[in-house]
């Protein structure tokens, strides 16, 4: 049941980038945004109340840190997201998502002085060159002059962040248990995006048409992607480790080609699939050979 839930929970997030995609010209991003997690936090909240006020003063504590994390997840990651779709294709930044994990191994090296070993560094300099077959259409040699999309560097911008939240997620206070901390973070990050919401609606944005499409995306955004995935992540999370749990986050590429071909009529070309595949590559000396290498020396040893 475990895999099951995991791979949904990829597939909702690559639903999420191509409803983004699709749905640009009707709900701005920034709206959008605000909007998924206003309904979110409507449907947890008769859940969510009553957990706050029992963790209130554990809240008080650590509200610097939460607050901060809040922002960098839920205010900042899924719209800058969104500003990115405006721009780039759904097949793009779902395979941009993809170095994630190659990100937060920089950040690792760099903040925290956590050793890399030569292996990693060529697993991080293989996958950055599949970034850039990605952003520069596969055309490397002209990279200097090569106009990069500004939708692409906002997905890199939300893919910086969403690593630091999740380096820093490490000083996150232990004793506050998940929903609530889950529940806090859509509090929080709704109401910082709240002001940015209405500015792009009365004054950058065209009104928004109320049809069926863009009711029912919202309603997606907020259940799946954020609720259920939440739940189906942190279910298999604990039936199978944060570590083989973290492997189902680079099925959201495949999703994301085959859903933006059929549903958008995103053109596949060979730099998607070359740029991909770089980067899992890259992905795999860097981050799971070395988990490994790790478990065959032990095994001898033992």
């Amino acid at each position: 049941m475990a895999y099951l839930l995991l791979t949904l929970t990829a597939l909702f997030w690559a639903g999420n980038f191509v409803l983004g995609r699709s749905m640009h010209s009707v709900v701005s991003p920034i709206v959008m945004a605000e909007l998924r997690w206003l309904l979110a936090l409507l449907l947890i909240s008769p859940f969510l109340l009553p957990k706050l006020n029992k963790n209130k003063k554990l809240i008080m504590q650590h509200w610097p840190l939460l607050i901060l994390l809040s922002i960098l997840s839920v205010a900042c990651f899924n719209t800058f997201i969104y500003l990115g779709l405006t721009i780039t294709t759904a097949t793009n930044a779902t395979i941009l998502q993809s170095i994630i994990p190659i990100i937060m191994l920089i950040l690792s090296a760099c903040w925290l002085k956590e050793p890399v070993s030569k292996q990693q560094w060529l697993g991080v300099s293989i996958s950055l060159s599949g970034v850039l077959i990605l952003v520069t259409k596969g055309e490397l040699l002209n990279l200097l002059n090569y106009p990069i999309s500004q939708g692409d560097i906002y997905v890199l911008i939300a893919v910086i962040l969403w690593a630091t939240y999740s380096i820093l997620l490490r000083y996150r206070p232990t004793e506050l248990d998940g929903f609530t901390f889950f529940g806090l973070t859509v509090l929080v990050g709704s109401i910082a995006l709240l002001p940015f919401a209405i500015i792009e609606h009365y004054y950058y944005s065209s009104p928004i048409i109320w049809q069926n499409d863009a009711i029912l995306t919202i309603i997606y955004m907020a259940i799946f992607p954020s609720i259920l995935a939440y739940i189906f992540w942190n279910k298999g999370v604990s039936e199978l480790g944060a570590a083989k749990a973290g492997l189902f986050i680079h099925l959201m590429p495949c999703f994301g080609l085959i859903l933006s071909s059929v549903f958008l009529n995103e053109e596949i070309f060979p730099f998607h699939l070359g740029g991909m595949l770089f980067i899992f590559c890259g992905i795999y000396l860097a981050v799971f050979s070395k988990a490994i290498f790790l478990k065959s020396t032990k095994s001898k040893t033992t």
